[in-house]
């Protein structure tokens, strides 16, 4: 039983789907993707070769780890449809936000239970998941870990940050993205082609994290080393600040927050 259901087929589920098949740890056949839309399933099926169902209980019933990708809205109906039919050693995962351990745990009957925030670039194995686990599943964070280790970084982080970690990892994608977009505009406002400009953005985006993750420096630092006095660099980077990029960002974030702690 060492198979794994993701229930629900939306773009995280899909995306979680993408990078175990392209792991190394789990083969097409030994995932199981379900969801409502037979069509978007049918996708699925044709683009990983992984198992797809319709069927929540037939789906689990397998399988040692479920992990949950469905709106909070919709967990409840899904814990109830498929309460009876979980094995004690089964182990649920989950991905819904605004909804805690103690929460899911009394709405099942004792199954080892641990939330896990990926992001979509889990298809392209460059996620970063943030785990918490609960009292009773602590012998299975190793392998949980393992798991979405295949799909890029973890770190394992108190429950209580897990809307933060939502916002940072999972959001976050989003507000980096938006940064792109911009880069890109102004890319092509200097002369650039569309597709020109966003290649340019993208690689040196590439090229900003690689820097500060394989060197482990703060940003700073290497801001530093491509900024001369009465440079350009440095001139571009202090009128961003006088516009409030950096306070923009933060507003941003704690309005995520904000947000995120009252979704249910």
């Amino acid at each position: 039983m060492e198979n794994i259901t993701i229930i629900g087929g939306g773009n995280l589920g899909k995306s979680i789907a993408t990078g175990l098949v392209k792991s190394n740890l789990y083969s097409a056949n030994e995932i199981i993707v379900t969801g409502r839309s037979q069509n978007r399933l049918e996708t699925i099926k044709d683009s990983l070769e992984v198992a797809v169902s319709t069927d929540n209980v037939l789906a689990i019933e397998g399988s040692k780890y479920i992990i949950l990708c469905v709106q909070p809205k919709q967990l409840a109906g899904l814990l109830a449809e498929i309460k009876s039919a979980l094995k004690p050693e089964q182990v649920l995962i989950s991905t819904i936000t605004g909804t805690s351990i103690q929460e899911i745990e009394n709405m099942v009957d004792g199954n080892k239970l641990l939330r896990a925030m990926p992001n979509t670039a889990a298809s392209k194995l460059q996620s970063i998941t943030c785990i918490a686990c609960g009292e009773n599943a602590k012998s299975e964070l190793d392998q949980v870990q393992m798991i979405f280790r295949t799909i890029g970084k973890t770190l394992v982080i108190d429950e209580s940050l897990m809307q933060s970690a939502t916002v940072l990892g999972a959001s976050g994608i989003a507000f980096f993205l938006r940064y792109i977009r911009a880069v890109t505009q102004g890319g092509i406002q200097m002369g650039f082609h569309p597709g020109e400009a966003q290649l340019i953005a993208v690689q040196t985006a590439i090229g900003a994290a690689t820097l500060v993750a394989e060197n482990n420096t703060h940003p700073e630092r290497e801001i530093d080393k491509v900024t001369t006095p009465m440079g350009c660099t440095i001139a571009g980077l202090n009128e961003m600040e006088h516009q409030g990029l950096s306070s923009a960002v933060i507003k941003g974030l704690m309005m995520s927050y904000e947000k995120i702690n009252h979704i249910k």
